[in-house]
């Protein structure tokens, strides 16, 4: 099994001082939010109290974290240790994901000083889905920092408090596959509560297991991106081989998802809805279009040994379900009495700096600790 190593190298490099730029935009905006509160900067409203930070930082970008759940599961669950040299820098992408998440949850509340409130019995709400969604992410966050302390204390050449460490990692783990099965299932279970606000072509009881489905299907394609763009933008070998054996889990998933999607609301006789020509069925079409896209490509053994077909149905998952993930918490969502939502600049910035900070962190960490495995010695 190859060792995983840091790259070295420069960290100003212009890709990091680009994304460090828009973080410091950004650092503008949340100031004004957090002195003028929250209409300085957004366009959320009664009938949109939440608007793209949640659905982009929480719905999607949680999903876009769950590399780290994905290969837990085909590691330490089925036992698939060839995969084991993919599971340090997904947990690592997991975790950077993950964190941000649950900071720029504070971005979105009023109320954001009293965020601390959800720890305390005896101000939460236990009837609340998502007090159980905020609980499982602020605990799996400690778990992926706790799951990643072997790559830190390795590089501070920490031997004994990693090896005590690793005698009881596998709590951890098991916590690492119990939570996000919890809170991503949750996720779907929250638009339950709209009713006949969010439209038939998303609303249906089988939201939990979608939104869980879809989560374990982003988790896949993430490794495969992420190590692509990695092995690319650090001129290391490709991982095709390994990446290409992984990919042959994915086409058993999506037609798992798609059968159940499609099957759903046409059984409840909406499908003619997806025809109507109007945003939402545009939408329902679009989200489905990639991820069947994406089956053609990996149904077939050949495809999934060229590192661009790979790369592209990647591509396209996480585009679908992350479609059909803001779909059903924005463009499928109609509060009525005339509510309307579009993200403002501001918005739009501050989420784009979310992303900027995480490939900074991605940077960093990979350079200076060991993350990736040394494929030129494996």
């Amino acid at each position: 099994m190859s060792e995983a190593k840091p790259i070295g190298g420069r960290i100003f490099t212009w890709p990091f001082m680009a994304c460090l730029a828009v973080v410091l935009i950004a650092v503008y905006f949340l100031a004004q939010r957090f002195i003028y509160g929250l209409g300085a900067v957004t366009n959320m409203n009664d009938g949109y109290p939440w608007g793209i930070w949640i659905a982009y930082d929480v719905v999607i970008g949680t999903a876009l974290a769950c590399g780290g759940y994905a290969m837990a599961l085909l590691v330490y669950v089925f036992n698939r240790g060839e995969y084991h040299p993919l599971v340090r820098p997904a947990m690592m992408a997991s975790m950077f994901g993950y964190t941000l998440a649950g900071v720029s949850v504070f971005f979105d509340i009023g109320r954001y000083w009293q965020g601390y409130n959800i720890f305390l019995p005896g101000f939460a709400n236990f009837r609340s889905v998502l007090l159980e969604v905020a609980l499982c992410i602020g605990t799996y966050v400690l778990v992926l920092w706790i799951e990643f302390a072997p790559a830190i204390l390795e590089k501070l050449k920490a031997d004994r408090l990693k090896a005590r460490l690793n005698r009881i990692i596998f709590v951890f783990i098991a916590l690492g596959v119990l939570l996000p099965t919890m809170h991503q299932s949750s996720l779907g279970t929250m638009m339950l509560a709209a009713g006949y606000k969010l439209s038939p072509l998303w609303q249906t009881g089988f939201l939990p297991l979608l939104f869980l489905v879809s989560a374990l299907m982003i988790g896949y394609a993430v490794v495969i991106f992420e190590s692509t763009i990695s092995c690319v933008a650090f001129r290391r070998p490709l991982e095709t081989d390994l990446l290409g054996r992984l990919a042959g889990v994915i086409p058993w998933i999506l037609v798992i998802y798609l059968i159940i999607r499609i099957e759903d609301v046409n059984l409840r006789g909406y499908l003619p809805l997806a025809f109507s020509g109007d945003l939402r069925s545009n939408m329902f079409l679009l989200e489905n279009t990639f991820l069947g896209l994406a089956l053609l490509i990996l149904l077939y053994p050949a495809n999934r040994i060229k590192p661009r077909l790979l790369f592209l149905s990647a591509v396209f998952i996480m585009c679908g379900a992350g479609l059909y993930r803001i779909n059903t918490y924005l463009v499928g969502f109609d509060p009525g009495n005339g509510w309307q939502y579009f993200p403002s600049v501001q918005e739009i910035t501050i989420t784009f700096a979310i992303i900027a900070a995480e490939i900074m962190a991605y940077i960093w960490f990979v350079k200076k600790l060991p993350v990736l495995a040394d494929l030129k010695h494996a």
